[in-house]
């Protein structure tokens, strides 16, 4: 048997052998409702369609499936949405990547109409970012490579993890690690600001300076190309942002 039920002004059959104590329809809403969203509940099926596009194993798919998703801002207002971009940060298709920390980094700020995402929709972002490891962290300076233009908003995602200045370090000491990725380790502690890291800084820098000087020291001596030499300047420059007033 079928009882008629209006949710959010939308005419639904619903099923009345279906326990509604099993089953609370509210609690299905895809979108965080309020003004901000009244009238999306029309492109749940778009949605759902891009999501899917999105997570499959097709390049292409998973292209027009985001393009959807940021054509619908739906990351701003479902935080099931926002969630499953998050788990994404570790796309092998780094241009998707920078795509998905860019949306991301937008819904932790106003739109140009000064109106923040719904609370639950930023809430659920943080709390995610929080949980960011060194993959996730080597992932989004990976972005800053090939797009130094993406500084800001990689800064304001590692800006929700509290360990995010830790696993810089990591990787900054991981001498296995690309030169450039450590590199950009660097330029993100002193960015987002992590002074506890100076004492870490000050003894890597003093490390490679003296390396670098005994090297210069004997003439005599077939000198070898320090790569790490790349890290000087960048931790000189760490160093003083981190240390002024």
């Amino acid at each position: 048997m079928l009882q008629e039920m209006n949710i959010h002004g939308w005419e639904i059959l619903v099923s009345m052998d279906i326990d509604p104590l099993i089953v609370n329809l509210e609690q299905l809403a895809l979108f965080e409702w309020g003004d901000s969203t009244s009238g999306a509940l029309e492109l749940f099926p778009a949605v759902w369609g891009a999501l899917e596009a999105l997570v499959s194993s097709d390049p292409e798919a998973a292209k027009i499936g985001l393009e959807k998703l940021e054509g619908l801002n739906a990351a701003r207002f479902s935080p099931l949405v926002a969630y499953v971009l998050v788990t994404r940060l570790s796309e092998p298709d780094l241009d998707l990547r920078a795509r998905i920390v860019r949306i991301l980094s937008q819904i932790l700020l106003a739109d140009k109409h000064g109106k923040l995402a719904p609370e639950p929709v930023r809430s659920l972002v943080r709390s995610q970012l929080a949980l960011m490891r060194t993959r996730q962290v080597y992932a989004l300076l990976q972005v800053i490579h090939i797009d130094a233009s993406m500084e800001n908003q990689v800064a304001r995602l590692l800006n929700a993890c509290v360990y995010a200045g830790h696993h810089l370090g990591d990787i900054l000491v991981d001498r296995d690690m690309p030169l450039a990725i450590r590199v950009q380790a660097v330029k993100m502690i002193g960015l987002v600001g992590y002074v506890d890291a100076i004492p870490a800084l000050e003894r890597i820098l003093a490390r490679l300076e003296s390396r670098l000087n005994g090297q210069g020291s004997m003439p005599f001596a077939v000198l070898t190309e320090d790569k790490e030499a790349a890290l000087v300047p960048v931790l000189q420059s760490t160093l003083r942002i981190l240390r002024a007033p």
